[in-house]
C-alpha cells in the first residue's frame, strides 16, 4: 500500500510538471469595474502570457463576496479553479454566525497579491478640504450625508463605519452592486462621499469631478503622496488597509499550489508589474502560502474584534444569512 501511494504521488508530481494543460477559471466575487476586478484581469493576462493557457475571469458578485467564495470552495480541487479575495474574506466571519464555507479549513493558500489604502473621496459640492472639515460638515448635518459602498459588509463599508464611530458622526449608508455604479452616483452627487480604493478614482480626481481628502493607511500613498492620512489630519490612530490574495479549493495538490505560488510571485516581483499595479493604486505584495495563512488568521482575529466593537454591527447586522442573501446564493 505504501509503495502504491508513493508511486501515485510520484506520478502526480510528474503530471504537475505539465500543469496547466487547459484553461483556468479565476473567480472574482465582485462585479466588474472595481479594484479587485482590474487587478484580477492584470494577473490573468500575465499568467496567460507565461503559461500559454487562457485564464478566464469569472465574475460572481453577490452577498458581500459569499456567492463567489462558496462557488470556489466547492469547485474541484484540481488546480483549474482559483479565487481572488479581498479583506472581506476575513471580515465576514465576524458578521455572520454561519457561512457556507470556512475561510481557514476550506481553502488552500496561494499568495498575497497586493495591499492598498482607501481614499476618503467626496463630491465637489461638499464644503470640505480636510478630514476635520468633513467631520464638521457631518456634525452640522447629522443623517444628511450619504456614503456609497459596493455592498454591505465589505471592506469599503466597514472602513467607513470605523470612521463614523471614531469621528462620532451620523452618515447614511447607500450600498450599490458594484464599484462603477457607486462611483457614478458619487460623481452625479446622488451620494456625497465614498471610501474607494485609490486607483479606481484617479482619473476622476485628475478631472476634478471628485475630491480626495485623505488616505486610510498609516503612511501616505505612493500614488497620491500629496494626500495626508486620516490619522494625521483628524483621527489619531486610525488606520485601515485592504489586501487582495489568491486561494484555491482545499486539497488542491501541493505541487500545483507550489507552481501557482511560484508563477504569481514571479509576476508580482517583475518591475513592470509593480509599476502597472501602482498606477492602479495598489502595491504588489507577494508571499509564501504559509505567510498568507498567518495573515488570514491574524485578520480574522482583528476584524472579529472590530465588528464586535462597532455598535452598528452589534445592533443592525443579521447574525445569520438573510433571505435575500440565500436568494442571491441560489
Amino acid at each position: 500500500l505504501a509503495a502504491a501511494t508513493f508511486a501515485a504521488c510520484h506520478a502526480y508530481a510528474q503530471d504537475a510538471s505539465r500543469y496547466p494543460e487547459r484553461p483556468l477559471r479565476l473567480i472574482v466575487p465582485f462585479a466588474p469595474g472595481g479594484g479587485l476586478d482590474i487587478t484580477s484581469r492584470l494577473l490573468a493576462l500575465k499568467l496567460t502570457e507565461q503559461w500559454g493557457q487562457n485564464i478566464v475571469v469569472d465574475s460572481r458578485p453577490g452577498a458581500a463576496t459569499i456567492v463567489g467564495t462558496e462557488i470556489a470552495a466547492k469547485a474541484p480541487a484540481d488546480g483549474y479553479t482559483i479565487l481572488m479575495i479581498t479583506t472581506t474574506f476575513a471580515i465576514n466571519p465576524g458578521l455572520y454566525a454561519k457561512l457556507p464555507y470556512d475561510p481557514v479549513k476550506d481553502f488552500a493558500s496561494i499568495s498575497l497579491m497586493t495591499e492598498f489604502p482607501f481614499n476618503v473621496t467626496v463630491h465637489p459640492s461638499i464644503a470640505a478640504r480636510s478630514i476635520n472639515d468633513l467631520i464638521g460638515v457631518a456634525k452640522a448635518q447629522p443623517g444628511k450625508l450619504f456614503y456609497a459602498t459596493i455592498g454591505p459588509g465589505g471592506g469599503h463599508h466597514l472602513v467607513t463605519e470605523m470612521f463614523k464611530a471614531r469621528a462620532g458622526i451620523d452618515l447614511v449608508h447607500v450600498p450599490f452592486k458594484g464599484n462603477a455604479q457607486a462611483q457614478t452616483a458619487l460623481i452625479a452627487g446622488e451620494v456625497q462621499l465614498m471610501f474607494p480604493t485609490a486607483g479606481t478614482v484617479a482619473a476622476h480626481l485628475a478631472s476634478s469631478r471628485l475630491r480626495a481628502l485623505a488616505v486610510t493607511s498609516a503612511k501616505p500613498s505612493r500614488l497620491f503622496p500629496q494626500l495626508p492620512t486620516i490619522a494625521a489630519t483628524g483621527l489619531p490612530g486610525y488606520e485601515s488597509v485592504g489586501r487582495f490574495a489568491v486561494f484555491a479549493p482545499l486539497k488542491t495538490p501541493a505541487p500545483v499550489v507550489a507552481s501557482l505560488n511560484r508563477e504569481v510571485g514571479s509576476i508580482l516581483r517583475a518591475p513592470e508589474t509593480q509599476e502597472t499595479f501602482l498606477k492602479q493604486g495598489v502595491q504588489a505584495a507577494p508571499s509564501t502560502p504559509e505567510e498568507l495563512r498567518e495573515w488570514v488568521k491574524s485578520e480574522l482575529a482583528r476584524w472579529t474584534k472590530i465588528t464586535t466593537s462597532l455598535k452598528w454591527c452589534a445592533t443592525k447586522w443579521p447574525r445569520t444569512l438573510s433571505p435575500s442573501i440565500e436568494s442571491a446564493r441560489t
